[in-house]
């Protein structure tokens, strides 16, 4: 098994329970504490490559400052990324990411996808 890294919020359940599945296997991730360590552009662009998404698929919409930026309009996904990277609490949570590939861990159980 490849080393895996998991784009982590401690605050969120979400991202909580993805960690505990993957602990409960013997595996502890990378953690990548996005919030304090946001990703940029290039990275983003990388794992969009690994989950096979567009950048939209990486924003939470549910979020009041995706409401506020006005996100739910028709942007270039280069505008996106910048947002995305500006503002890294509106990147989906949890993702887990091994060398070949990501998943966003909506539900969490979603991650375990990676270890087959």
């Amino acid at each position: 098994m490849t080393s895996l890294t998991l784009y982590h919020n401690p605050r969120c359940s979400k991202s909580r329970q993805a960690l505990a599945l993957l602990r409960e296997r013997d595996l502890e991730p990378k953690l990548r504490l996005y919030l304090e360590q946001p990703p940029n552009t290039e990275e983003l662009q990388q794992l969009l490559a690994l989950l096979d998404a567009t950048p939209r698929a990486l924003l939470r919409e549910g979020e009041a400052l995706y409401r506020e930026l006005g996100l739910d309009r028709a942007l270039p996904d280069a505008e996106l990324l910048r947002y995305l990277a500006a503002h890294p609490s509106l990147l989906q949570r949890p993702i887990a990411v091994s060398a070949e590939r990501a998943v966003i861990g909506r539900p969490p159980e979603r991650i375990l996808e990676l270890l087959s």
